[in-house]
């Protein structure tokens, strides 16, 4: 029998599952069961209780006074029911005592190692057919991040949603979150709008938003944005001519990530900069969970990492590297969904790196460490200042006794000819 793209996909899924999970189905059920229990009784509200306002970061996100921003990237964590949701394709010694709780000691481990100034979530943070109440699961698995007071961001991937919210809860709910800067979806912008300040509404799927970064204390761009993470929603699933298919970023989407560029390429005109202050463009990153269909190619191209499964994207191009090609600034582009890829290759210009999946109740490979990436953004140096964005660098930690550190490569460099 031959199966598709998303069909072999979920027969991974469901094989690496029956590998681990049914080993202990009657105890594994009972527990189940009693976990329901007793999440439906835990929180209900009394009359003694309170509300309990959100806490913030320090905001707005900013380069360090050394010059330098970290960015980690979480990719696919899969949460399910913390100690119950028994882990996935790992060796068999392992299995009697690993759970969703050694994707929460990784993620824990890596805060505390790399001190990143944002950490940013790529999709599939809970694994929804695995997940008894979607907000117990997202206070669990986004619960290293709330306790670490950094301030993160999330967006969607295709398994979020298999719970007991849909997207739009999800979305809202995340960016209500302590020290969370998510958002549902972009504010409508621009002197022309009459809807100032208020929530885009044309425009398809939810957590779709930009987070400026601004530069170094006490230098002459401190109060101007000279670094644009993008944040787009690829969607979950769909049919296209009645074949199943993943999802896609939409035209609506990437017209808004042309205005946002726009609006930033003609902030530079009015920034107060010596000669060589700022790059040609403020460059930006992207983030979205499932790759595009010209991830596919790298498989025939140089790439720096591992390429260890087939690309699961979308049957549908909708022209998302033609659009990022043309703005011009967005210099590299980080996604998740296919967990045992971990590479970064090139597209006309941009990379496009696969985070390597984090979660232990999502499928990986036996033997091959679970995983996360790191983004290292560092200014340029001028005579007195710091100056705008010059290179950007990016690396991998790895889940084993050493926390290794590898493939390690710059992305970008404002003076490749130094």
């Amino acid at each position: 029998m031959q199966y598709s793209i998303i069909e072999k996909k979920e027969v991974m899924e469901m094989e690496s599952s029956k590998s681990g999970n049914w080993k202990h189905s009657l105890v594994y059920l009972a527990f189940i069961t009693l976990i329901i229990h007793l999440l439906l009784h835990k929180h209900k509200l009394s009359g003694n209780d309170t509300v309990r306002v959100k806490r913030n970061p320090d905001l707005p996100l900013r380069f360090r006074s050394d010059g330098t921003f970290k960015i980690l990237q979480v990719a696919d964590m899969h949460y399910g029911n913390g100690r119950m949701s028994r882990c996935r394709d790992v060796l068999d010694e392992e299995f009697p005592y690993c759970s969703d709780l050694n994707t929460t000691h990784f993620l824990n481990t890596l805060i505390l190692s790399e001190n990143p100034d944002f950490i940013a979530f790529t999709g599939d943070n809970i694994f929804g057919p695995s997940t008894a109440d979607a907000a117990e699961s997202l206070i669990e698995a986004f619960g290293p991040a709330m306790e670490s007071g950094l301030p993160w961001a999330a967006i969607l991937g295709n398994h979020d949603q298999e719970s007991t919210m849909n997207r739009a809860e999800l979305m809202s709910f995340i960016s209500l979150m302590d020290y969370s800067v998510s958002q549902t979806n972009p504010s409508a912008e621009g002197p022309s709008s009459s809807l100032k300040g208020s929530m885009m509404t044309d425009i398809d799927g939810f957590g779709n938003y930009n987070l400026r970064v601004y530069g170094a204390p006490g230098s002459h761009l401190a109060n101007s944005s000279i670094f644009n993470l993008l944040f787009l929603d690829s969607g979950d699933r769909a049919v296209v001519q009645g074949v199943r298919t993943y999802g896609w970023i939409k035209e609506s989407q990437l017209r808004w990530v042309r205005g946002i560029s726009q609006r930033f390429q003609g902030q530079m005109s009015d920034t107060d900069q010596s000669a060589d202050a700022l790059p040609p463009t403020i460059p930006a990153l992207g983030f979205f969970h499932i790759p595009i269909p010209e991830i596919r190619q790298l498989y025939h191209k140089k790439i720096v990492g591992q390429f260890q499964e087939a690309v699961a994207c979308s049957s549908v191009n909708s022209g998302v590297l033609e659009t990022l090609v043309s703005i011009g600034d967005v210099k590299a582009v980080f996604m998740g969904h296919d967990h045992t890829n971990d590479f970064c290759g090139n597209l006309d210009g941009i990379w496009f790196c696969y985070g390597g999946g984090i979660g232990y109740h999502g499928y990986g490979k036996a033997g091959w460490p679970r995983r996360a990436r790191v983004i290292f953004a560092e200014l340029g140096k001028g005579d007195k200042a710091w100056m705008g964005v010059e290179r950007i660098k990016t690396w991998k930690r790895l889940d084993d006794e050493k926390l290794s550190k590898v493939d390690e490569q710059v992305l970008w460099d404002h003076r490749p000819s130094r």
